[in-house]
C-alpha cells in the first residue's frame, strides 16, 4: 500500500482529493487541520473559507467512521489518517516548528521512518517542493483528476439555457440589500408604502445597471410574493452563476432552486439545474436523485441525459458503464440538431474520456444503447 501526505493547500484546491488515490493511506498532517482552522475568522478569499469548510465537513463525516487518528476506511479501498508531529523540539536540520509547511514535512519523514512504503507528498507549492526534495521525499505535483475536472467544466450550466443577465458584484448585492431595507422595512423609512423600484429614491435607480435594476426587481417580487416561480428560478440562476467565482454563493443557488422546484415540480430544467448544485455541493446521491426523476419525467431531456453521465462519473465507486449509456444517449439525441451541437460535442469529448479511463482501470466499456 502506497502511502499519500497532502499538503494543505492540495485540500483547499480540491476538498474531495481524498478519494482520488485508490487504496492508499493518504495522511493529512495534524498542521494542516490547524491552517483549516485558521482559515474560519482569517480575512481571506470566502471561496477559501468555504472550501476549508468543506474540507472539515469531510473529515467529520469520516470521523463517524472510527478515530482519524488510527485511520478510517474510504470506501474504496484507501484509508485516512490524521497523524500529528511527535516532537516539535526535534526536528531535522533545517527546519522549523514554527513554519507550518516544516512541520507537515517533519510528518512526511515522521511517517517515512516508522515504515510507510512507497511515501509521496503531493503539493501544489514549489517551495515545499524543492525543499521536499533536499530532504529525500517523492513528491508528487496536484493531480486533479481528469473527469472529475472534466465534469466540472463541461457540466451543462443553467445560464447556458437561460439569458439572464449575470454580471452583479458581490459587494452590489450588499448594497441592494442595505438600500432595500432603509428605504422599504425600516420602521423609519419615509416611503414604508412604496413597492418595487419605486420605493427607491430615482437619482439612486439611474446610477444601477439595467442587470442590476433586474436584481432588486426580483427581490421586491419576492418579498411580495414568496411562491413567485419566475421569480426564485432568477435569483437561483443569478446565484450559480456568481457562485463560480465565490463558491458562498451555491447555498443560496441550492436554497432558490429547491424552492422553485416545490412550486413547480414539473419543472424539469429546474430540477436538473438543482441537481448541479447538489452535485458541486458533493451531495452526490441527492443530485443522482434530482436528475433521475427528471429523466423519469422527460426521458430525452439532453441536460438531464449529459448531467447524470457526469454523476456516475464522479461516483464513488465511478460508474463508467453508465456514464457511457448516458453520454451515448446524448449524441443520439443532438445528432444533427444545430441548436444542440455544443451539446453533441461535449458528449462526445466525454464518451471518449470515459472509454479511455475505464480501459485503463481495467473495465472496458460494452456496447450500449445509452437508455436509462
Amino acid at each position: 500500500m502506497s502511502t499519500i501526505v497532502l499538503d494543505t493547500n492540495v485540500l483547499l484546491s480540491e476538498p474531495d482529493i481524498i478519494h482520488a488515490f485508490g487504496d492508499a493511506e493518504v495522511i493529512v498532517p495534524e498542521t494542516v487541520l490547524g491552517e483549516l482552522d485558521r482559515l474560519k475568522t482569517a480575512r481571506v478569499d470566502p471561496d477559501l473559507r468555504y472550501k476549508g469548510r468543506e474540507i472539515s465537513r469531510i473529515l467529520f463525516e469520516l470521523s463517524e467512521e472510527g478515530i482519524l487518528t488510527e485511520g478510517v476506511s474510504l470506501g474504496n479501498g484507501g484509508t485516512l489518517r490524521v497523524v500529528p508531529l511527535h516532537n516539535e523540539n526535534s526536528l531535522p536540520e533545517g527546519l522549523s516548528s514554527r513554519s507550518a509547511d516544516d512541520r507537515i514535512l517533519a510528518v512526511a519523514l515522521q511517517v517515512q521512518a516508522e515504515g510507510a512504503a512507497d511515501l509521496k507528498l503531493v503539493t501544489n507549492d514549489l517551495n515545499m517542493l524543492l525543499k521536499a526534495q533536499t530532504l529525500g521525499i517523492e513528491v508528487d505535483r496536484t493531480r486533479t483528476r481528469a473527469v472529475d475536472s472534466f465534469g466540472r467544466r463541461y457540466i451543462i450550466r443553467p445560464f447556458q439555457r437561460y439569458r439572464v443577465p449575470l454580471t452583479i458584484l458581490s459587494i452590489a448585492l450588499a448594497v441592494f440589500a442595505s438600500v432595500i431595507y432603509l428605504t422599504v422595512f425600516s420602521p423609519f423609512a419615509p416611503s414604508k408604502q412604496a413597492t418595487g423600484l419605486s420605493a427607491i429614491p430615482q437619482e439612486f435607480v439611474d446610477q444601477l445597471t439595467l442587470e442590476q435594476q433586474q436584481v432588486l426587481t426580483y427581490l421586491f417580487r419576492l418579498q411580495g410574493n414568496p411562491k413567485d416561480t419566475d421569480a426564485q428560478r432568477s435569483i437561483a440562476i443569478l446565484y450559480d452563476s456568481l457562485s463560480e467565482t465565490n463558491a458562498a454563493y451555491l447555498p443560496f443557488a441550492m436554497k432558490h432552486y429547491e424552492l422553485a422546484v416545490q412550486l413547480n415540480p414539473s419543472d424539469n430544467d429546474v430540477r436538473t439545474d438543482l441537481a448541479t448544485t447538489y452535485f458541486r455541493s458533493n451531495r452526490m446521491g441527492q443530485a443522482i436523485e434530482q436528475v433521475t426523476i427528471a429523466l423519469r419525467n422527460d426521458p430525452n431531456h439532453v441536460n438531464a441525459n449529459f448531467n447524470l453521465g457526469i454523476f456516475y462519473l464522479n461516483a464513488n465507486p465511478k460508474e463508467y458503464q453508465k456514464a457511457a449509456g448516458q453520454f451515448q444517449k446524448v449524441i443520439r439525441l443532438t445528432t444533427n440538431n444545430a441548436a444542440l451541437k455544443d451539446a453533441n460535442t461535449k458528449a462526445t469529448q466525454a464518451l471518449s474520456m470515459t472509454q479511455k479511463e475505464a480501459a485503463a482501470a481495467g473495465t472496458p466499456i460494452k456496447s450500449t444503447g445509452g437508455t436509462l
